[in-house]
């Protein structure tokens, strides 16, 4: 049975639209782990990441309802679902590009020297916390810690290591995908930087300081003291 020139073309869309359909389920798998994980809480980039999660959802949504209708109707129908579900999809990849390029959501930004990428989950809230060894950074290298609900970052400078709250006051760039120098950590949004010894403000466009945490050394190891409440 030789099939005419249509029902090939339908029987390549009906495959290319479940390929489609399940490609995205996969993709989001990673996104939900950057969404939950990576992307800084309380930014402009999580307004940005909800709505490029929401527009996907809804693409995908539509992709799906149109594969299973595909044969049953009529494919006008299959078209009027198609056409803003590409739209959608469009809207959204443009979002997701932005996250990358300006958010530098997933992006390696370890500069020469600045050691491997450091990130530890904390139970203890409150009191002295150890939090790392005394000879775990190299100079200029952070660590970040989530601390309950808290992001801390942790960082050794030339003299001594300092932990500040990792979000910039300007739109909320997570301070430890920086890069510090000099007691000095720049965010890597839009260069705002801050003194990592009292917080206070070294450059714009940040016009607010950062939240500094009381650390000690002692017996080889750090410490940070967060008082109870905090």
């Amino acid at each position: 049975m030789i099939m005419d020139s249509s029902n090939i073309i339908d029987t390549a869309a009906r495959y290319l639209n479940l390929a489609g359909v399940i490609a995205a389920v996969l993709a989001a798998i990673p996104g939900i782990i950057d969404y939950e994980g990576t992307v800084p809480p309380n930014s402009s980039a999580k307004k940005r990441a909800t709505s490029h999660a929401l527009l996907n959802t809804t693409m995908l949504a539509l992709f799906t309802i149109a594969y299973f209708l595909r044969g049953n109707t009529t494919p006008y129908l299959i078209i009027a679902l198609e056409i803003p579900a590409f739209v959608l999809m469009s809207i959204a990849g443009w979002k997701g590009g932005t996250l990358v390029y300006r958010n530098l959501i997933g992006v390696d930004m370890r500069y020469a020297n600045a050691g491997k990428w450091k990130e530890a989950s904390i139970r203890q809230t409150s009191g002295l916390i150890e939090v790392a060894k005394a000879d775990e950074l190299n100079v200029n290298q952070m660590k970040l810690l989530h601390v309950g609900d808290k992001r801390i970052a942790l960082a050794r400078t030339e003299i001594l290591h300092v932990a500040f709250d990792d979000r910039c006051t300007h739109r909320g760039g997570s301070l430890a995908g920086g890069t510090m120098i000099c007691s000095t950590v720049q965010c890597p949004w839009h260069g705002s930087q801050f003194d990592v010894e009292d917080g206070e403000v070294k450059a714009g466009p940040a016009k607010q300081g950062i939240k500094t945490y009381k650390v000690i050394e002692k017996d080889g190891k750090v410490f940070i003291e967060l008082p109870s409440g905090d």
